[in-house]
């Protein structure tokens, strides 16, 4: 697991923690709606870094009999439970209490005490998603920041980045709201700034969810890595076809790739031995990341019978 995910995932987690008992304290003492649903979209990020810390540990295990090809794809599933945490107890939590006080506002004392804890929360996110947007940025490859986000398959980092960002949003959120409520004198307008909030952590939760579920399912590895694989197949001139070439993330930096080939008729077995080693000594040499190549010789027009009698079979099913 990339150094890089986890000492972004422990700033945030450091950072959340002080910050959800900071806002806490500020929503008791003046009765604010929108700090309130502040301060529960903190503990929630704060237990969603809890339990992608803990996916990256089960992560990490070596394989076994019952899990041959490792544990890499448990973080995919702890971080598509941080989308559904964030969904069903951060924005939930957030719009059902910015409704209760829409429908019973109430003057909220003290409001200078929530601007002064606001303006700390941001210094204090703005810290903490520099440590995730660095780590990103080194991975961008010249790609926009949409499309390397797309391209990912660090999901650790990836939901931490959008977390923190939301949190940057939902802070503005809350300042905006207490502001007017105050100035407009519209205790109303707390409780439609938690409502506000309640609506950017859906919307971060059902991006989150979306992504994380292309990973549980499995994603191919990079067009940049397939171009390499075929070049280096097409360095060995004994190789005359790539039957098949898939591949799949079982991690962030742990790929699955299989290569049907087919070789020139009258190779001796012994050149074939040879260049199976160089292409696959090559492969990994370039990307590390791919941690197990399986390579099977097969003759293409063979290869194009048995795809059409599994297409028969399923048809006939």
């Amino acid at each position: 697991m990339a150094a890089g995910s986890k000492k972004a995932t422990y700033a945030a987690l450091t950072g959340n923690a002080l910050i959800a008992v900071t806002k806490f304290i500020a929503s008791w003492f003046t009765g604010s709606s929108a700090m309130l649903s502040e301060a529960i979209h903190s503990v929630v990020d704060t237990s969603n870094q809890v339990l992608l810390l803990y996916g990256m540990h089960r992560a990490e295990r070596k394989a076994d009999a019952v899990h041959p090809f490792g544990y890499g794809r448990e973080l995919y599933f702890w971080s598509f439970v941080v989308a559904i945490i964030i969904f069903s107890l951060g924005a939930g939590l957030s719009i059902y209490e910015g409704i209760l006080k829409v429908n019973n506002p109430g003057v909220v004392s003290s409001p200078i005490v929530n601007f002064v804890v606001l303006a700390f929360a941001l210094v204090f996110e703005g810290v903490a998603t520099s440590f995730a947007f660095r780590e990103f940025n080194k991975r961008r490859r010249g790609k926009s920041w949409l499309q390397a986000i797309r391209d990912s398959k660090d999901a650790a980092l990836f939901t931490i980045l959008f977390e923190d960002t939301a949190a940057i949003i939902g802070l503005i959120v809350a300042f905006v709201g207490l502001a007017a409520a105050h100035y407009l004198e519209m205790p109303i307008l707390d409780g439609v700034a938690s409502i506000g909030i309640g609506i950017v952590l859906g919307a971060t939760a059902m991006f989150l969810a979306f992504e994380t579920k292309a990973l549980l399912i499995g994603e191919a590895a990079s067009d940049d890595l397939l171009e390499c694989v075929k070049g280096v197949v097409a360095d060995e001139g004994i190789v005359t076809t790539i039957n098949e070439l898939r591949t799949m993330h079982m991690g962030p930096d742990d790929v699955l790739l299989a290569l049907s080939l087919d070789f020139e008729d009258g190779v001796a077995v012994g050149r074939v031995e040879n260049a199976i080693y160089r292409i696959e000594n090559n492969i990994k040499e370039a990307y590390p990341e791919v941690k197990r190549i399986y390579i099977e010789v097969q003759a293409a027009e063979h290869h194009r019978e048995i795809l059409k009698a599994d297409a028969k079979r399923e048809r006939d099913d």
